[in-house]
Parts: C-alpha cells; sequence; structure tokens
C-alpha cells in the first residue's frame, strides 16, 4: 500500500508555522519543488557575484610574489574557500536549522567586506583579500542544501539549484565583463558587481526561510535528517570509507578541471577567437545547465535509493566520455571552439554535479541511518579544492606553460581516463557494499 500523503508539517515541535509557511505545505509535489529549487538558485546564483566576477578582469603584466597575478589570485581564494570546506565538515553537518539564515548573511557581508578591501589595498598585498573572501563562502552551499535535501522532491530541487553554479558563473562574470566596459576600475569591479546581487540575494533567502520542514513521508522514503557529531561522522565514513576514497579522489580531478575551465576562460576564449565579448560567459552555459538538469532531474524516478546511486554513477560516466570526446574532438578539428567549449562543460557538469548533494543524498537515504549529506558533500569538498590548487601550481611551472587552451585540453583528457577508472572501482565497492543493506523506502 502507499503511503497516504500528510500534510506538509515539521515533525520537530516548534512554533506555530507562519502563513506563507502554511501556504507552502499545501502545494503539490512538483510546484513545491520547483518553488523551494527557485529559492534555492537564487539564493547561490546571487553569491556567485560576490566570488567570480574578479576572474574577468585583465592583470595582464603584473605579478604577486614570483607567479603570475591571477594565478596567485585564483590560488589565494581557493585556498581560502578549501580551508571553509575543511572546517565544513564539523560545521556543516552539525549546524542547527535556525541558524542557517544568520550564517549566511554573515558570510555575505565578510566577502563583500573583503572585495572593498581588494580595490582599497594595492597590489601584490590584495591578494590576501581574495582569500578572505573564500573563506567567508566556503559553507554557503552546505547551508543552502540543508534546507532542502532529504525531501521526496530532492533530485529536482537539487538539479535546479545545481543549475545556479553552471549559469552563474557566466553570468555574473559577463556583468562583471559589463562594469568593466563601464569605466570602473578593474580592482573595485567585484565589489560593485556583488553589491548589484544583493537584492535577488535577500529575497531568495527569505523564500528559502519559510520553507516547511520534510513531513512524515519524506522521512519514510528519504531518513530523518538531523546534525551529526563526531561519533555519527566517524561511523558513516567507517562504513563508507573504501568507496567514499575511490569517490573523493574523482572529485578532486573533476574539481581542478572544473575551476581551471571556470577561472580561465576569459583568456581561453581570448585565445579561441573570441575575446571581448561579454556575453558568450553566459550563453556559452545555457545549453550546458539544461542538460544538466534534464539529467539530473529524470533521477526522481528512482525511488529505490540502491539503484538512484547507481543512476548517479552512470551520469558520472557519460559525463566523463562526453568531457574527453569533446576535447579529442576539438584536438582533431572535428569540433569549433564554441561547441568544444559547451561539450566540455556539459559532460564536466553532468560528472561534477551529483557530487554536490544528489548522489550523497542518496546514500545516506540508503544507509538507514539519520543523518545528513553536508559531512560527505564537505569532506568531498575539502579534497577537491586541494586538487584545484595542485594543478595552478603545476601550470605556474615552466615546463608546463602551454597555452591556457592546450593545458585544458590535456587536464580533461587525463581526468576523463583516470576518472573512469576509478568510477568502476568505486561503482563495483558500492554495489557490493549497499546489495548487503535493508532499503528503508517502502514498495509504493
Amino acid at each position: 500500500m502507499g503511503i497516504p500523503e500528510p500534510r506538509r508539517e515539521s515533525l520537530m515541535p516548534h512554533a506555530a508555522p507562519s502563513k506563507p509557511t502554511q501556504w507552502l505545505s499545501r502545494l503539490s509535489p512538483i510546484a513545491f519543488g520547483v518553488y523551494a529549487g527557485l529559492m534555492a538558485f537564487g539564493v547561490y546564483f546571487a553569491m556567485y557575484a560576490f566570488r567570480k566576477p574578479f576572474a574577468v578582469a585583465d592583470f595582464t603584466g603584473l605579478t604577486a610574489f614570483g607567479m603570475d597575478y591571477k594565478i596567485a589570485l585564483v590560488i589565494a581564494q581557493v585556498v581560502g574557500y578549501a580551508l571553509a570546506k575543511m572546517v565544513g565538515v564539523k560545521v556543516i553537518s552539525e549546524l542547527p536549522a535556525h541558524r542557517r539564515v544568520a550564517g549566511i548573511l554573515a558570510q555575505i557581508a565578510l566577502a563583500e567586506a573583503a572585495l572593498v578591501l581588494f580595490a582599497l589595498i594595492p597590489a601584490p598585498w590584495n591578494v590576501a583579500c581574495l582569500f578572505l573572501d573564500g573563506l567567508a563562502l566556503g559553507m554557503i552551499w552546505g547551508m543552502v542544501f540543508a534546507f532542502v535535501e532529504g525531501r521526496r522532491q530532492s533530485e529536482l530541487i537539487a538539479a535546479i539549484l545545481c543549475a545556479s553554479f553552471i549559469l552563474s558563473s557566466g553570468t555574473v562574470k559577463a556583468v562583471g565583463e559589463w562594469v568593466l566596459l563601464q569605466g570602473l576600475n578593474p580592482f573595485w569591479m567585484p565589489a560593485a558587481s556583488g553589491a548589484l546581487f544583493t537584492p535577488l540575494l535577500l529575497a531568495c533567502l527569505y523564500g528559502l526561510s519559510i520553507l516547511p520542514e520534510p513531513d512524515a513521508r519524506d522521512i519514510a522514503e528519504r531518513i530523518e535528517r538531523k546534525p551529526m557529531d563526531a561519533a555519527a561522522r566517524a561511523r558513516l565514513w567507517s562504513r563508507y570509507a573504501v568507496g567514499l576514497t575511490g569517490l573523493i579522489l574523482l572529485y578532486v580531478m573533476l574539481t581542478a578541471l572544473r575551476d581551471f575551465r571556470d577561472n580561465f576562460s576569459a583568456e581561453i576564449w581570448r585565445e579561441v577567437g573570441h575575446g571581448g565579448q561579454a556575453e558568450i560567459f553566459a550563453w556559452s552555459e545555457i545549453p550546458v545547465s539544461m542538460v544538466v538538469l534534464a539529467a539530473l532531474g529524470c533521477t526522481m524516478v528512482f525511488r529505490d535509493n540502491r539503484k538512484a546511486v547507481a543512476a548517479n554513477m552512470v551520469l558520472v560516466g557519460l559525463g566523463l566520455v562526453m568531457a574527453g570526446g569533446a576535447s579529442l574532438g576539438f584536438a582533431a578539428h572535428r569540433v569549433g571552439s564554441v561547441s568544444w567549449m559547451i561539450l566540455l562543460g556539459a559532460g564536466l557538469y553532468l560528472a561534477y554535479t551529483p557530487f554536490n548533494g544528489i548522489l550523497f543524498d542518496r546514500l545516506v537515504a540508503s544507509g538507514g541511518t539519520p543523518g545528513n549529506a553536508g559531512f560527505m558533500i564537505y569532506l568531498a569538498d575539502a579534497f577537491g579544492y586541494g586538487g584545484t590548487i595542485l594543478l595552478l601550481l603545476v601550470r605556474n611551472l615552466p615546463e608546463f606553460h602551454l597555452s591556457w587552451t592546450h593545458f585544458l585540453i590535456e587536464i580533461s583528457l587525463a581526468t576523463s581516463g583516470l576518472g573512469l577508472a576509478l568510477l568502476i572501482f568505486a561503482w563495483s565497492w558500492f554495489d557490493r557494499r549497499l546489495s548487503q543493506a535493508d532499503q528503508p523506502v517502502p514498495a509504493l
């Protein structure tokens, strides 16, 4: 028998829900998923305006501490971001729900302050401000995802949310390019771009804050989500350590490739003949987001959590094949430059996005023990951004001074080949491990 559809009310004692929350509780499951996804999308989309616009500025000729100034900026921000992810392994997994909104607002305020200091402090010393910017923003994803995990519509919500970091990076860089074309100093452009997106962030954060808690049917299908202390995190790690190690190593390579394509897209577009076209940063990512959104949304059809984990692994594999195939085609002059960047992006994000919530959300649900996906997401991220730092340090070595385009081709091919081997290893291990666990989802 199916489980009767309950009213969407929190199972934990708290104050009476507000009228907007009561209204949301009466929406159909799909309408609720679209609403929650759009609110989460808006918050994370706006966050990128405080993180990525600096990447579009041309700092040619500047150096910092013996390296290219742009590379120094990217490394500084990524180090801060990675450090925040390490702290987030504990903070996000333990964070109570009532502190999420304040946490997001505090991080955004600190990031904007860091960008103002970036404009005020002369180069190269202002590199430290990008470190502070990354440090300030590194836990926003976990706080946003905590609003939406553990729901029957989590795939739909997460697919819309994940589209944000595909579309947003190109969009905010297009805005940054537009701001530069208005004559603003490149060092002030990042702070100005962030300020432009603040109203959107505040409006969507309010929309997230009024979401009702997961209801009885959500919990029956996806397991109750609750903070995890050190003992709970240790139990989860010991249970999945072998498979998670394989997935994390794959994620390290995907993160490094994704960040390189993202942070140096301006240089790559210039090399392939599309420099000075602000709109290309945004419109080239639209088909990428459409492919990923459709593919991730399809995983909603899997009620069985173990089958859903397998489906996510298939998407990762398809993404790796697509990314590697696109680079092979471009290197062989069978694929044009714009098509290459779009196909590479589609494959890359198809492989990358399941790690940012959907895959780990289903792993928690398949385990049958109350917890949250934030722990595994931030564990993977803490190592993932270490891969970005290592790749940038390698790129700065004299023997690796290939063009930006050729370097991207090389690392995309390496990631596709090695990534497929790691995926097969992790997939086979999880298939055996999860087959031993009782599935908590009732047959409907």
